[in-house]
């Protein structure tokens, strides 16, 4: 209550400190989760990586164009791999985008 409230009456109250401190957490839980998935999604496209690309075609009397459709260079594992990644990259965006509009935002809520 002000200037006039007991030690006991302060006890209570939360410390600016650990109040900050536990706010600052989530802001690094996100950059954080971001690079492992990052880092995750990257060793999973490493890891199922093609090794070879073989390709033979002959037609010599077809008047039809080959189309491959449906040919993938990159093995499912691989195109999964970088899915994630992407994913990582999208949170690592997420959270640079929060932290420099929050930089910019305002810090009374009369200003502009």
């Amino acid at each position: 209550m002000g200037d006039n409230s007991t030690p006991d009456e302060r006890e209570g109250a939360p410390d600016e400190h650990e109040s900050r401190k536990s706010a600052r957490l989530p802001g690094v839980v996100l950059p954080i989760a971001g690079l492992v998935v990052l880092l995750v999604g990257c060793v999973v496209a490493w890891l199922n990586r093609n090794t070879y690309i073989g390709w033979f075609a002959y037609a010599p009397l077809s008047n039809q164009p080959f189309s491959g459709t449906g040919m993938a260079f990159l093995s499912p594992g691989t195109q999964a791999g970088l899915a994630i990644a992407v994913v990582g990259l999208l949170l690592l965006a997420f959270w640079a985008g929060y932290r420099t509009g929050r930089k910019a935002a305002p810090k009374t809520p009369g200003q502009f």
